[in-house]
């Protein structure tokens, strides 16, 4: 079993050993490729993942052909088109490996059996659920009452392992300003120290 995985768990339920083997064995691992996807807008997102190693994007391209960046996930993390997932609609997103990665996947059938089966599971999604709604209600804040300056200058500070696997365009993309701004910021940042 995936010591990642484990702590992971172990950081919102309790589990017995049994649980946590019966959980863990509803999970299919899985090899991406650096610029492989592993969901492509249109498909239907049949899959919770777990990153055991490496770096994905969540993105979306806009009518005029720009990437938005949703989200990243990293080792640790968890990564899905939730309205895809629950709905069993096409999605309007892609998964793409940034870098080459392993991830624990579960199914929708799987995961429901889980909830019958392991009722602490159902206890596991609401809390990340939860956790989840909060991080987008305070990224939805930062990015409608602060500066394109100070939501880089967080960013960089929340996550600064992230930050230096990322490319600038990338970062602009998540941020939602240009690449060349983002340029421009790191070289004032540079020229304070």
């Amino acid at each position: 079993m995936s010591e990642i995985f484990k702590n992971n768990i172990s950081q919102h339920i309790t589990l017995s050993e049994e649980e946590l083997a019966e959980f863990y064995g509803l999970f299919q691992k899985k090899t991406i490729k650096k610029k492989q996807f592993l969901l492509q807008e249109g498909e239907i997102c049949k899959f919770e993942g777990f990153v055991i190693k490496g770096l994905f994007k969540t993105y979306h391209i806009d009518s005029e052909g720009i990437e938005q960046i949703l989200n990243f996930a990293t080792e640790n993390w968890w990564i899905t088109d939730i309205d895809s997932f629950t709905h069993e609609k096409p999605s309007q997103l892609n998964i793409e490996a940034l870098e080459d990665s392993e991830i624990l996947l579960i199914s929708k059938s799987d995961k429901e059996f889980a909830y019958q089966n392991l009722p602490k599971i159902e206890k596991l999604f609401r809390v990340m659920t939860q956790k989840t709604h909060v991080a987008l209600q305070r990224r939805m804040i930062d990015n409608l009452s602060k500066t394109a300056d100070k939501r880089y200058t967080d960013f960089i500070e929340k996550y600064p392992q992230l930050y230096q696997r990322l490319t600038n365009v990338q970062i602009a993309a998540y941020l939602g300003i240009s690449h060349e701004f983002v340029s421009r910021i790191r070289k004032k940042i540079v020229n304070k120290k």
